[in-house]
């Protein structure tokens, strides 16, 4: 995906900032982490499966070789057909399937707990592989390149 489309999802990011209850140079210190994710991804938006609520749907995932080790996480769909076809197999709730900006994705991310992972699809019609993103992914990620800031601008003072 281009980074025009990334400049433009971060920039409704900041200028929302205060919504989501974060502060605009916050969330653009984080940008660069957050673009280098989603640089990765093959779509500028995916379907997340929702209540009505606007809960996001989660899966508990077991290990394949340790059935005791869980991890929570969201799959978010290349197309709205995709979507659907996976809430046709899962548990009654009503559900919605929205499209959301893939930067959006990561950042509701952080602030969500409980979700260890997004497994994002990339090809319409094959749910069975993905591209998955750590919690923990995103937040290394992040870090790198808030300190990469953080040492620049040092450096910057020095000279």
């Amino acid at each position: 995906m281009n980074t025009t489309n990334h400049d433009q999802q971060i920039q409704v990011l900041i200028d929302q900032a205060p919504q989501y209850g974060a502060n605009p140079a916050d969330v653009q210190a984080i940008a660069p982490g957050l673009k280098a994710i989603a640089s990765r991804l093959k779509h500028p938006q995916y379907f997340i499966l929702q209540t009505l609520e606007q809960n996001w749907l989660m899966t508990t995932l077991a290990n394949r070789t340790q059935s005791n080790l869980t991890k929570n996480a969201v799959y978010a769909f290349p197309t709205f057909e995709d979507a659907s076809a996976h809430y046709q197999g899962s548990n009654d709730q009503q559900m919605v399937a929205l499209p959301i900006p893939a930067i959006h994705i990561l950042f509701q991310m952080l602030a969500m707990k409980p979700v260890d992972s997004i497994v994002f699809f990339e090809t319409p019609g094959d749910l069975q592989s993905g591209t998955e993103i750590s919690r923990q992914n995103l937040f290394d990620t992040i870090r790198f390149h808030v300190q990469k800031i953080v040492l620049a601008n040092r450096t910057c003072l020095l000279i």
